[in-house]
């Protein structure tokens, strides 16, 4: 029954909901959402609803933010609300930040939409509820070209067997290299890092986002971008984002399976991400940044 952490390919935009260390930009209030159907066409396949909302204060040197996740699983289905809470240190030109969520943990397992071929005594066809405590902790370090940081989600249950609390502590480790310097793109590489028990994960992910220049003091505007990820597990994802406006983006990413047997059903996500301007914020330097991540 151990269950794994909700698996977002949109979350190289996005790392919150598994780092609470992670801050986007300073200068802003985020507003972050993904949906994700797995394994198209096949019942009971995992749906996938993640909610982030976030801000900055300046003074306080804190973020604050707020989640709600729902992933559905066949006759499974875990909510997971939590509150988050980032300080961080700003050290010439790297900032690091250190981060902590906490929150409940609940999963569902509704036997009444068992529908078997054959009666099975193993069944239990009752609908049973768990609800736990549940905490994230992580740090991230940012720098002018690289994005780095580790996290361990679901801290409560390191020492738990999987079965009695259903889901299972993870590790993250991830390096990311940004060069915005270009006129006409910005392109990024990552690499990442998944541990749970005994199963490890390698992530490799690369991009490119392509500018208009301006004019203007705060450089070229970012229109749209595209990227390619590959997973040890033998996935490769691609994605897709567009800036409808200065400060609204929407993205769209394709999974798909390259094991025999498993590449005939996609999985499809969507991503929509808002930001508002703080009234409060004092950083010169992102004020003369368009872009949407530093």
């Amino acid at each position: 029954f151990a269950q794994a952490d909700i698996s977002m390919a949109t979350h190289w935009y996005n790392r919150a909901n598994y780092n609470p260390a992670s801050i986007s930009r300073i200068n802003y209030m985020y507003l972050f959402t993904n949906v994700r159907q797995q394994w198209v066409n096949v019942t009971g396949a995992p749906q996938v609803m993640n909610i982030q909302a976030s801000t900055y204060n300046e003074n306080m040197k804190s973020a604050f933010g707020i989640s709600f996740v729902s992933d559905q699983i066949g006759i499974s289905q875990a909510i997971n609300p939590m509150l988050s809470y980032a300080y961080r240190v700003d050290e010439g030109n790297m900032a690091v930040s250190f981060g902590i969520s906490a929150g409940i943990f609940s999963r569902t397992y509704n036997g009444s939409l068992f529908d078997p071929l054959e009666d099975d005594p193993a069944l239990s066809f009752e609908i049973n509820e768990l609800i736990k405590p549940d905490a994230n902790i992580g740090f991230e370090f940012q720098t002018r070209h690289f994005i780095g940081g580790a996290s361990s989600t679901h801290i409560l249950s390191i020492n738990n067997a999987d079965s009695s609390y259903l889901n299972s502590n993870h590790r993250y480790a991830y390096l990311i290299y940004k060069n915005t310097d270009g006129e006409l793109i910005n392109w990024y590489a990552g690499l990442q890092y998944v541990n749970r028990s005994n199963l490890s994960v390698m992530e490799f992910n690369g991009s490119v986002r392509f500018k208009h220049p301006s004019g203007l003091k705060n450089g070229a505007k970012e229109l749209f971008d595209i990227g390619l990820t590959y997973r040890t597990s033998k996935q490769i994802t691609l994605l897709l984002g567009w800036n409808i406006s200065e400060n609204f983006r929407i993205g769209y990413a394709y999974d798909q399976s390259l094991i025999t047997g498993f590449n005939q059903n996609g999985s499809h996500e969507i991503m929509l991400e808002y930001r508002i301007p703080l009234k409060s914020a004092t950083c010169i330097p992102c004020m003369n940044d368009n872009s949407w991540y530093r």
